[in-house]
């Protein structure tokens, strides 16, 4: 796939599977066990320009485009799915200011993030989960401020970014036209963060409720127009449900590798179990339905890139098609690896259990096929 958009992408993949494998790998199993952030590889990440790489140039960072940051989330994936969570959190956090924010509001924002200040997304709550226009949470207008109340729910990296991309209804009477999106700081007054969610996979991701107790802000936090915060969001996900099929592209691509060389090192009736056709046609399935996934990905990464007209549809199907896969997939290198794949000794059962989470947020994948259908329009 690298070869038909050129060697800078095969160069990048190698670099960043060097450094995953290097300086995320060895830590995975510790992460997902102790339930704790990854701050190996935070480090690594940011020290390797790869935690904000989507960031321009002009604001102090890699200027990636769709593509080169799909790869480096499937590549970090492919060994730790938590640790992915740090590129891929920093995107959707920031993806509303790069959309909707002022010039002062990007430089301000977008080079804290690249130098170390993680920006997390607050959309869901408790009764608004895939109805995200159901929001409770609040933003009254008090002069030149804002006073924002309510709580969020299911934050990925809640607590340990510093920077949050709130969405807050401005005007309960407008229902979605009445949603507006606000930038909030760790540090304001009345935010405070919920215990973390004790999770079946990518536990080293810290998931907590996000609360805003009379949270005071001024109107120069505000991003875009005050009304177009669902707008915003619903174009947020848009360019960020890719990176979330690109992170099943790597639990998945792990998944498969490790079954593969399993298949060789275990003999059964005085052979490999690689020689036994049931497990052929298994791993077969397998990498085909990776590199259908991967040829979706990619070709959504590069209408997100472009802005194209069918994004929306393309976008949705690569997430819902990925993350289908990356369950098959680690099913599969679970049955391929027997009891072994059942233990911890070997990572499949931990891939398994974060490919779960792949099918289920940033929209589940029954609301995927809903927006695809709603968008079959832009096919013809």
């Amino acid at each position: 796939m690298d070869a038909l958009f050129g060697e800078e992408y095969q160069a990048l993949r190698e670099s960043v599977r060097a450094l995953a494998e290097k300086k995320i790998a060895p830590f995975a199993r510790d992460v997902d066990q102790a339930a704790r952030f990854p701050q190996e590889a935070s480090d690594a990440l940011y020290g390797a320009d790869l935690a904000a790489a989507h960031v321009s140039e002009k604001y102090g960072g890699q200027g990636a485009d769709a593509l080169a940051t799909v790869i480096i989330i499937e590549e970090v994936a492919r060994v730790c799915a938590s640790s992915s969570l740090i590129p891929a959190v920093n995107k959707l956090g920031s993806v509303p200011l790069i959309l909707a924010g002022n010039e002062a509001q990007k430089d301000k924002y977008l080079r804290q993030l690249v130098g170390g200040k993680g920006f997390s997304y607050c959309l869901s709550e408790s009764e608004a989960g895939s109805d995200a226009a159901a929001m409770k949470t609040k933003a009254v207008k008090d002069g030149d401020h804002w006073v924002i109340s309510g709580s969020k729910k299911w934050i990925s990296n809640a607590g340990e970014s510093e920077f949050y991309t709130v969405l807050a209804s401005t005007d309960p009477t407008l229902g979605a036209k009445g949603i507006t999106a606000f930038i909030v700081e760790k540090s304001d007054t009345g935010v405070s963060f919920g215990a973390h969610e004790k999770k079946m996979g990518f536990r080293g991701s810290p998931t907590r409720e996000v609360y805003f107790d009379g949270v005071r802000i001024s109107d120069d936090r505000r991003l875009g127009e005050v009304g177009s915060g669902f707008s915003l969001a619903m174009r947020t996900l848009d360019h960020t449900r890719i990176t979330i099929a690109a992170q099943a592209l790597g639990i998945a691509q792990g998944a498969f590798e490790a079954a593969t060389k399993y298949s060789h090192e275990r003999h059964q009736f005085g052979k490999e179990i690689f020689d036994f056709q049931g497990v052929q046609f298994m791993l077969a399935d397998m990498a085909m339905q990776i590199a259908a996934a991967r040829s979706l990905t990619y070709e959504a990464a590069v209408k997100s890139e472009r802005g194209e007209s069918d994004l929306t549809f393309f976008s949705a199907a690569s997430k819902c098609f990925a993350t289908d896969v990356a369950m098959k997939v680690t099913t599969d290198a679970v049955q391929v690896l027997g009891g072994y794949g059942y233990v911890s000794d070997y990572p499949v059962e931990r891939m398994m259990r974060d490919a779960k989470l792949t099918q289920i947020y940033e929209g589940t994948n029954q609301v995927q096929r809903v927006v695809m259908a709603r968008h079959l329009g832009d096919l013809l």
